[in-house]
């Protein structure tokens, strides 16, 4: 065992354990580029950035105790990094091979043996290269994952060389870590040095036994508060997965549509397309069958945890607050003000941080423990859905322009649905990611927010002014 072994933290082993069959807990995402990439350039720009994080070159070694990560002395570049051809069926778009490509990578366990992490390159598509990212959730949360492969582009930051350092006149800290930091505590009011102890506490094993303890206390009793919320209402978006994947996006909404739109309801642009969330999956399951009048589905949401000064260090640092989408609202104006008020209720709530001690326990406890204490979460969700802002201007990554930036939140338990927001160079990017049994065609869900948003729009144009 090398002698620069690392104790993995309590809730990022927590994660690398809830794999299941239906569901792996891998981020996937992929990047459209133009014009192409070649496969040697960006190996090279792979070794010069993303490798400077030590986390890419350590493998995972499992013992008694938990989980280690160790240095891979037989680490591959050309393992991690692969070429590949897109298989294409008669009459099939570039975009549908490429869903569905995304599709099976997402249900394709990475290599134990070696560091989970993989970019796939498809050198030719659609006049350009796609490259699809997979990388497994014990390694970092989407708020860290997200800075810390944006800042392969050109002209990203490396690392500090200082443990804690950050660089505030750095592109890395100016352009991704800070909005995100900013926008995630802001949306749930959730901040303080006392709460950033707590959680130093609940995730590292060398707390005080007697502060352990009390946290412990607190978050078995806010558990039990979790676990007695209702469930949500059975729509068939929720049932047993089969753990086939299906994938989906859209073309980027203009994100200056979306604020003006929210400037005019005094509502937040998080407001707004949450809204739109929900008129789409209601009014998909409107035609489908199902009457969503009067229902809610919950989402579990994603809530930024990490420290400012902390946001170079991968590892996972974030809650999840329940949130209810109001699917069964027709009206798209009385649907925004009910989300407004659900994410106003939300704020100052401990949940996001009651379900990161949760997190932190299930590290302690074997994998059957594990999967009960985390199937409470499941049961009581029919999504996990994640709203990230990322770079507002394009970026470019070895020369070529990074046209759309996509990626999908993984989902654990029995969920079946996963819903990502990506803010980007001005625009709003939707993906979506479902089970084949419950949702085989996530692309008529992706389609219709568009039209919601253009409904919302109308409508606000048509409320009456003020002189």
């Amino acid at each position: 065992m090398s002698d620069t072994a690392e104790r993995m933290s309590r809730v990022d082993n927590a994660w690398l354990r809830m794999d299941n069959e239906v569901n792996l807990m891998m981020i996937v995402g992929v990047w459209l580029l133009q014009p192409a990439l070649s496969y040697e350039a960006l190996c090279e720009r792979i070794a010069q950035r993303l490798l400077k994080y030590p986390r890419f070159r350590q493998k995972v070694v499992e013992d008694p105790l938990g989980a280690l990560w160790v240095e891979d002395e037989a680490f591959d570049i050309r393992r991690h990094v692969v070429r590949e051809r897109l298989p294409r069926k008669r009459g099939q778009s570039e975009r549908a091979a490429l869903q569905a490509r995304c599709g099976e990578l997402a249900t394709t366990r990475l290599d134990p043996a070696q560091p989970l992490w993989q970019f796939h390159l498809i050198e030719h598509y659609e006049g350009g290269s796609a490259v699809m990212v997979r990388i497994h959730h014990c390694i970092g949360d989407g708020i860290a994952l997200t800075s810390v492969v944006l800042s392969i582009t050109d002209g990203g930051a490396l690392p500090p060389r200082r443990s804690g350092a950050h660089d505030d006149d750095g592109w890395l800290s100016s352009t991704v870590i800070k909005p995100l930091t900013e926008l995630a505590v802001k949306a749930i009011d959730l901040s303080g040095e006392g709460m950033v102890r707590s959680m130093d506490l609940v995730a590292h094993p060398q707390a005080g036994t007697r502060e352990l303890a009390r946290i412990g206390f607190r978050a078995a009793t806010d558990m039990a508060a979790l676990a007695l919320m209702d469930d949500d209402s059975p729509t068939r978006l929720k049932g047993r997965p089969v753990g086939r994947k299906r994938v989906a996006w859209g073309e980027p909404i203009p994100l200056d549509l979306v604020k003006s739109v929210g400037k005019a309801l005094n509502a937040s642009v998080n407001d707004v397309l949450l809204a739109c969330v929900a008129g789409a999956i209601g009014d998909y399951l409107r035609e489908i069958g199902d009457d969503p009048a009067g229902k809610n589905i919950r989402a579990m949401v994603p809530v930024n945890l990490r420290p400012l000064d902390e946001a170079y260090k991968l590892g996972n640092r974030f809650g999840l607050a329940p949130l209810l989408l109001p699917i069964g609202i027709a009206n798209p104006i009385e649907r925004v003000y009910a989300v407004r008020a659900r994410m106003s209720d939300l704020k100052g709530s401990y949940q996001p941080v009651m379900a990161f001690g949760v997190l932190a326990m299930a590290g302690l406890l074997n994998k059957a423990g594990q999967d009960a204490l985390l199937n409470l979460f499941a049961k009581k969700a029919t999504a996990v859905m994640t709203n990230v802002p990322g770079p507002a201007q394009l970026l470019k990554l070895c020369g070529s322009t990074l046209r759309q930036s996509i990626f999908w939140v993984p989902q654990s338990g029995d969920v079946a649905v996963g819903v990502s927001i990506f803010s980007y160079g001005g625009g709003v990017q939707f993906a979506l990611i479902t089970d084949a049994s419950l949702c085989p065609e996530p692309q008529r869900i992706i389609d219709r927010f568009a039209p919601e948003l253009d409904k919302l729009l109308w409508l606000t144009l048509m409320l009456p002014w003020a002189a």
